[in-house]
């Protein structure tokens, strides 16, 4: 069986900051004998992560001795590259997004954060480097059928440029076996692993996460409403219906932190997160 891990031309690995991403990296580097040249790691920041992701994104690339490239994205479908100490930390490339797109905020029915934020930031700078064509390495599991189903149904989300590959899906590995190899490592991502799953991960309040595990969240420490809120709030006063809100289908943020404070918890903690490009 071919090395799925094995690169032989232009490759996008794509590292969310996650446990399951930085394990696909460490696979890579084991069956390359260390990143290929014509390979890029990418971490796109939107501001919203946990300190501790990205110090875990830091610690990835000096302990392993590899190179990241840290991404924001600007307005006027512009990126900049940082590094851990220059990285946003209140949300500002989300707020561009945002602003870019007024008056509507990305919800269940328009996705354009993760759109802008990491896919079309990480594509336009590939094409700034030369690259026209290339692979791309998302770590989606093996026990994550639908991630795998909606990704290879859309192998080109950004048209013929980009192949997408799912190196961990064909290699069978699952959340376990992620788990396993973090438990022997001499570092780790400073969040909770609940059975496999970061709650905590990628955008703190994300709205593509189960209403339960946002509240929980919330209840935590209230000071993650607070951005999510004020958008929500401002949103209100440009536009009416969907476009106002994060979450279309669930009370809205504010309603949210009231429930955390009142201890309510109203939502079914078996409900799945939606798919997003996102990854772990």
């Amino acid at each position: 069986m071919t090395d799925p891990f094995k690169i032989n031309s232009p490759t996008c690995i794509s590292f969310s900051g996650g446990r399951t991403s930085a394990y696909m990296l460490w696979r890579v580097l084991q069956s390359n004998g260390g990143l290929p040249m014509e390979a890029k790691v990418i971490f796109c920041n939107t501001g919203r992560e946990e300190e501790a992701t990205l110090k875990f994104v830091s610690e990835c690339g000096s302990q392993w001795g590899v190179d990241i490239t840290w991404l924001e994205y600007r307005q006027g479908a512009e990126f900049k590259k940082v590094c851990f100490l220059s990285a946003s930390r209140n949300g500002e490339p989300f707020d561009a997004a945002i602003k870019q797109r007024n008056p509507s905020l990305p919800n269940g029915r328009s996705r354009y954060c993760s759109s802008e934020l990491k896919t079309r930031t990480m594509h336009r700078y590939l094409r700034s480097i030369g690259w026209k064509e290339w692979d791309s390495f998302v770590g989606i599991r093996a026990d994550e059928p639908r991630r795998v189903a909606k990704f290879r149904a859309n192998n080109h989300p950004e048209g013929a440029h980009e192949s997408v590959h799912l190196p961990l899906a064909i290699a069978a590995i699952s959340a376990f076996d992620v788990a396993d190899f973090w438990k022997q490592q001499p570092f780790d991502l400073k969040l909770p692993n609940n059975n496999g799953k970061t709650m905590h991960g990628n955008c703190d309040l994300c709205y593509l996460k189960p209403a339960s595990q946002v509240l929980s969240l919330i209840t935590e420490k209230p000071e993650r409403a607070t951005w999510w809120i004020n958008h929500e709030k401002e949103a209100a006063k440009r536009c009416s219906g969907d476009g106002q809100f994060f979450a279309i289908d669930r009370p809205n943020y504010e309603q949210m932190l009231k429930f955390s404070q009142q201890q309510t918890n109203l939502f079914d903690p078996n409900e799945e997160a939606i798919a997003c490009f996102c990854g772990d």
